[in-house]
Formats: structure tokens, sequence, C-alpha cells
């Protein structure tokens, strides 16, 4: 394995804007302006018999715009998720966000015209606009739910001061909280990724401490919480099923990943019905640590204390030989992520907790953000997260509009690489107890990022319900509780204090109804890695074809080309066949030792 000596470092913001401030900063503002203006005055010209070389003009100068409102918004993303409690990463971050807002006022104008035309002057249209059509055609899908010129102005302006200021705030209410956790007799403090490394020790009472530091820290916290939750679920329903016609508040984002309502029906059905593996894999986990059953507090410990940890610059090494051994063109693109400095993997008070990977334009290297700890699931963090920045790299020869996947495609290469690295650490392994060990790990994670994504999601569907209807803050903390005992059935002994739990999953703030695709993503690439078992090399052209797609076409189109129909039961269910015979394999390895 080659070494490559990265080393754990803060990111560089630079390369994204010309400057942040002073005169070179205020020209860019100004190239905007002059930009936006001359796209307004288009307006007059707009027609159904426009021709095709003013409409791809149009089309071009709208992609210079969007291109600099998204590095603004870009910039001051980064620059709070580095550090959540500085006053000019705030203050930067609302003066991108009001700037977007103006300007998509102003261009908004194009797209209700666009979305209004007949369909033969459409058709002719987006038939020359190459590399944009599906981008085109995405426009149109939300025609149904399109309002007034009027009506769309005012829900741009209100987002920003409402919604998009709301999530602000649990951001930096969540971020700045301190944990503190007795350890060898030491009281510390930590932040949360630091805390949550206590998920999986080995002693059964530190996994307990940390759960309920975490638990009671966002328990006071409850009633702000609940209710920032509850406004911006009154404010996602007012919006999209009143004012707009949705038929549900999930439809707007199965609309947005254009995803059919019974596809996502249908997955969500299947994690439902095959939880059953999990209670399994639970029960076999709680015999091997010598309890009659896990508590909710032991669904991720370790079946044996770890000895090992991971210095990052060996985490690097081992992600980057990863994808060398897989795709040289992949390991290539992986490169650029640590050389050009844009991985914060830094332990920091005030730092926005959890992993994410940003792509701002095609062309310009991704940002990872991760919290490493040095533990086996950091690795696979790592290799996760970089996963999606090839994944926007593989897709840059796209547009601005059509190199960014649908969220359940998102997840497509990510968690193909974090699978792939399992399985080389899994088949390099003819320790039965570390094979055991990595096979523990895969099915930990099947369970985080399969079942309790998607039963995040039905707890979303019961809580917008309860919410607008009047639920307190208690009843939705008691709708989490029930959608945990049907999770968990007789597996698992839950405590009561894990009815908090859902105050601290941002997602269900930031992006509502989004985590099933981390469902969507992992089963299917259950089934792309077990084409890559059986196919070896062949299958990596293929692979890698669907990763250049990037957002230019459908999900079903892309999938329908891999070779799955994600409308059916059985596509699905196969995903989880995998892992009842990865479970098979561990209860055997278990009967050898």
């Amino acid at each position: 394995m080659q070494e490559y000596h990265f080393e754990q470092t803060c990111w560089t913001r630079a390369g994204i804007l010309p400057a942040a401030e002073g005169p070179t900063f205020e020209h860019f503002l100004a190239e905007l302006e002059e930009q936006v203006a001359r796209f307004e005055a288009s307006r007059e010209t707009l027609s159904p018999d426009i021709g095709t070389e003013a409409f791809l003009e149009l089309l071009q100068l709208s992609a210079s715009i969007y291109t600099k409102v998204r590095l603004l918004g870009f910039y001051g993303s980064l620059w709070f998720s580095e550090d959540t409690q500085s006053q000019a990463a705030l203050s930067f971050q609302g003066r991108a966000e009001q700037i977007g807002t103006d300007v998509q006022n102003r261009m908004l104008f194009f797209s209700l015209w666009w979305k209004g035309l007949d369909d033969e002057n459409a058709q002719r249209l987006a038939a020359a606009s190459g590399d944009d059509v599906y981008y085109l055609e995405s426009l149109r899908r939300f025609k149904p739910y399109t309002l007034s010129e009027a009506e769309e102005k005012v829900i741009n302006l209100k987002d920003v001061n409402g919604p998009n200021a709301l999530i602000t705030l649990y951001s930096m209410i969540t971020n700045r909280f301190t944990y503190k956790l007795e350890v060898d007799g030491e009281v510390k403090e930590m932040t949360r990724g630091e805390l949550a490394t206590f998920a999986r020790h080995p002693t059964p009472e530190l996994r307990a401490a940390s759960y309920q530091e975490l638990l009671r820290t966002y328990q006071e916290q409850t009633n702000v919480l609940a209710q920032i939750y509850t406004h911006l679920v009154r404010d996602w329903r007012t919006e999209n099923v009143t004012m707009r016609g949705f038929p549900s508040p999930i439809s707007v984002r199965n609309l947005t990943n254009d995803i059919p309502d019974p596809v996502v029906e249908t997955l969500l059905a299947v994690c439902r019905r095959n939880m059953p593996l999990f209670h399994r894999y639970f029960g076999w986990k709680a015999g091997r640590l010598g309890m009659e059953r896990l508590r909710r507090y032991d669904v991720y410990a370790p079946i044996r204390a770890a000895k090992k940890t991971f210095p990052f610059a060996q985490a690097a090494d081992m992600v980057l030989d990863n994808f060398q051994q897989f795709s040289p063109t992949l390991a290539d693109h992986a490169r650029r992520v640590f050389a050009e400095q844009h991985l914060d993997s830094e332990i920091r008070a005030g730092k926005r907790s959890g992993a994410f990977c940003a792509s701002a334009i095609p062309g310009l290297t991704p940002w990872v953000l991760t919290n490493y700890t040095g533990q086996t699931d950091d690795v696979l963090t790592l290799a996760h997260e970089m996963g999606h920045a090839v994944h926007a790299m593989m897709a840059e020869d796209h547009s601005i509009f059509t190199f960014h996947s649908t969220l359940p495609l998102a997840e497509t290469a990510s968690v193909f690489s974090e699978m792939m690295l399992a399985d080389r650490w899994l088949q390099a392994e003819a320790d039965p107890g570390v094979r055991r060990d990595l096979l523990v790990a895969i099915l930990d994670g099947a369970y985080a990022t399969i079942a309790r994504q998607a039963y995040f999601v039905l707890y979303e569907v019961e809580a917008h319900r309860r919410a607008v209807a009047g639920a307190t803050a208690d009843e939705l903390c008691a709708v989490y509780l029930d959608n945990l005992r049907e999770q968990f059935g007789d597996a698992v002994d839950l405590s009561d204090d894990f009815r908090w739990e859902w105050l601290a999953i941002p997602h269900i703030y930031h992006t509502p109804f989004y985590c099933y695709a981390y469902s969507f993503g992992h089963l299917m690439v259950l089934a792309l890695y077990q084409q890559y078992k059986e196919e070896g090399p062949s299958f990596v052209p293929r692979f890698l074809k669907v990763l250049t797609y990037g957002g230019s076409a459908s999900p079903t189109h892309i999938t329908r080309e891999a070779g799955f129909d994600i409308a059916s039961d059985d596509f699905w269910q196969g995903g989880f066949d995998a892992l009842y015979a990865m479970l098979a394999e561990l209860e055997t390895l278990e009967e050898l030792q």
C-alpha cells in the first residue's frame, strides 16, 4: 500500500471566491448584478416561438448567474460549518442567503414561463439544450404545484427569515452543546463527535453514560427544539400541501428526487417487513456479549475491546488504496481532495458534528468534513464521504444544473466505497475472530443506514401529521418512542430516555424526509456489489458510467441501465437477502469457534 502522509487538518476555503471582502469581492457582486440585470431585460423576448439560439443564450446566462450565487452560498455554508459560533461566518452566510433570494426572485419569471410553455415548443427547445434536457424536464414536473409569480416571490422572501433562519438557530444551539463524561475517574468535556465514540465503547457503563449525557442535554432544550421543529413542519405543510397542492408532505421530497410515491412506499414497507433480520442479529449480539437482551445503549457495542486505532495518515492511505484497487480514475479524483486541502477532519469545539461532502460546481474539487477520532468507524466514514466526492468529480463534465445527482442516487458511490473497504478487510483476514468483527461492523452499518434511516422517515410522516394537529413536545416524544418500540420489538430493551433522541437528528430539521435516501442507496449498492463480486473487473466500467450520469437523467433511467427495477418489491428484498447471508456467515463463524 502506497503511503501519502496526509495529515489531519482543517480545510482551506481558498478557490471558492476571488475574495470574501474588499474591492475584489465587491467587483464579483457587481458582475453578478450586471448579469442579473441583463437576464431581467430578456423578459420581453420570451414567447412560445422564441428562437433556439436566443433560448440557449438565456440558459447559458442563467448558468453563469447560478454559478456565482452557488459559490456565495457555498462559501458561507463551509465557513459556518467549520465554526458555528463565528459571528463573521454567520453574517456572511446571512448576506449570501439574502443575495441568493433576491436573484432567485428577479429570475423567477423564466422558470414560470418555461413551466407554462406548451408541450410542443417545450420539446423543441429542450431537444436543442444538450446536457440540460433533464434539468428542463425536471422544472416542468413541478408545473402542477407552481403558484403565481407574486406568490412565489413572497415564499422565497419568507424562507430567508422563516424556515432557513430556524434551521440556522437549530444549528447554532445544538453545535454549541458540550458534554461531560467521566472516563477512568476523570470528568472530561467533549464535543458530540467525541462523545459519539463511546456508543461503541467496550464498557457497558460508558456506553450508557454517553447516551444518557447526549439525551440529557437535548432533553433540557426540548421545548425550544420541539418548537423550532413544529414551526418548520407547519411551514412545510402550509406551503406545499395547502398552497401548492401536493398530496402529502413526503410527496414534495419524492418529486424533488424524481422518485414516484409508490416506489418510496414500497421501499419503506420492505424495510419494515425485514426488521426481524436485525432482531435476530441483536439477539446474536446479546448472546455474544453475555446479555439476555441488548439495551438500546448496546446496539453498536463491540464484540471485543478494540485494541487498535488508526492514525489519520494511515486511514487516508487505506481509503486511497481502496479506490486504487478498484479504479485508478477514482483514486486520482480522491487524491485531489487531500492534495488541495479540501478536507476538514479535525476535532474542534464549535465545529459542525458528523460528516458530509459538499460539491459546489462542476470542476471545483468537493469539500469533505469529518470529525476523525481514529476509530474503525471513522475510517469507514472517511471512505463514505470520499465516495461522495469522487461521484461528483466523475460527473463534472455536466452543467451546473445537471452534475448533482438526486439524493437517493447520491449515496451510490459513498456506500459502495464503504462496503468495498469493509469487504477488502474481510477478505484479507483469515482469523475467524477478525472476520467476525468485520461482519459485525458491516451489519451494524446496515442497521444504521437502512433500518434506522427508514424509521426516521416513518417517524417524520407521523410527526408531520401530529404537529399540524397541535401535538405538544411531549406528544411528539411519545410518537418517537412508539416508533422505536416497533423498530426494536422484543429484541432490545428500550429505556424511556430515548424519547428525546429525535431532537438530535439534524436531517429531520434541515431536509425533511431525506433519510430514505440512505436506505435506498445502501440496498441498491448491496445489489451492485453483488454484481461486482460476480463479474469482477468487467463490472467497473458500468459502475463508473452510473457515476458519470450525475443528475443528468432520472433515477429510474439510471437504475434501469444498471439492470434494476426500483418499483419492484423483489429488488429491495434482494438487498436484505444479501444481509441475511452475511448474518448466516456470522452465526457459522461463531459455531466454529
